[in-house]
């Protein structure tokens, strides 16, 4: 069951609503929101008494209770029939505002980092994103600055009021990433990493959860399910592209993914054009597809000297390219009535 409070109730109303949840025989999951605080209540309702009468019960605190069929029972529509809006920092993903995050696929240097932030704020970007450390299939390629890349990132909000998302790969750096960052990315190798989900969950920041390679939908939204079963309300999905027989592409970027998760869930929806086909050529083409299917923000991977990069090069366009970008993406972004 999904219980919906009232907005602006006090913090002793809410107690009592969670002790009489438990009273009723259920375990009860906050998730509190920017504009209300969600109780999902897991239990019986064949051996508990039912928790349908709360609205009748406490009608100045409990807007509405609600049954929930899904697997999924907190990312569900169901559960939550209005769009979530993720705070980070003075934004919100999943309101009107189109967001674009964009960066180098792995921190470098602090020259190359800065030159980026500078020229994809100046572009119109809101957030910085960056691999401080990176998941690699080769142990011998780059793995990323680790510690000092996160510092690195900090530096650049510092110096231009952007946001920051960076990758968490191991449980024993989340306080760490988390004290860096303003959005943790867990990317597609630790979709189903529910370890690591629950570690990102419990630092409080907001969390994008990347498609994995061969990740059905159903997975995809069960793995997010994780992330507000432990108490954090602020999740992204990102559709980065997934694994089939085709070769021309890295990855096959499933756009069809939008308006499903659209339906079936209330959290944003991200999508990364550079993973999704691994060619920079690509990547201004299936932007545009991403905002005329609804998408609420995307994931770019941009870098002074692509041919340079230290890591996926093919895939990151220049920073003239991303500009050019942008400036195509603005006429498109007013025809379906995003900012």
């Amino acid at each position: 069951m999904i219980i919906v409070l009232k907005p602006g109730i006090a913090r002793k109303q809410e107690t009592v609503i969670l002790q009489e949840i438990r009273r009723r025989g259920y375990k009860p999951h906050v998730m509190r929101g920017v504009a209300c605080t969600v109780i999902g209540a897991i239990g019986d309702e064949l051996t508990h008494q039912s928790l349908e009468t709360l609205a009748m019960v406490f009608p100045d605190i409990v807007e509405s209770v609600t049954p929930v069929q899904k697997r999924y029972k907190f990312v569900s529509r169901e559960a939550h029939p209005e769009n979530s809006a993720i705070p980070v920092r003075e934004h919100f993903v999943g309101g009107k505002k189109f967001h674009v995050m964009a960066g180098p696929c792995s921190v470098e240097s602090a020259d190359q980092l800065l030159r980026t932030a500078d020229a994809v704020k100046a572009a119109g970007a809101t957030i910085l994103r960056g691999g401080a450390f990176k998941p690699r299939t080769s142990p011998y390629e780059f793995q990323g600055l680790g510690e000092k890349g996160l510092k690195l990132l900090a530096r650049a909000r510092r110096e231009t009021g952007l946001a920051v998302i960076t990758e968490l790969l191991s449980e024993r750096h989340a306080d760490l990433v988390a004290e860096y960052t303003d959005i943790i990315q867990i990317g597609a190798r630790n979709a189903q990493n529910f370890q690591l989900l629950i570690a990102a969950a419990k630092t409080g920041k907001p969390i994008l959860l990347k498609r994995g390679l061969s990740m059905k939908i159903e997975e995809w939204l069960l793995a997010g399910e994780y992330v507000l079963a432990h108490g954090n309300a602020n999740l992204m999905f990102c559709e980065r592209g997934i694994r089939t027989f085709e070769t021309y592409t890295r990855n096959t970027l499933d756009l069809a993914a939008v308006p499903i998760i659209k339906n079936e869930s209330h959290c944003p929806i991200v999508i990364d054009p550079s993973q999704g086909a691994g060619r920079s050529d690509l990547v201004k083409a299936l932007c545009k597809g991403a905002v005329a299917m609804g998408a609420d923000a995307l994931l770019i991977e941009v870098h002074p000297n692509p041919a340079e990069a230290w890591s996926d090069g093919s895939q990151q366009v220049s920073l003239e390219g991303f500009t050019q970008l942008m400036r195509e993406l603005r006429p498109l972004l007013q025809a379906v009535g995003r900012e």
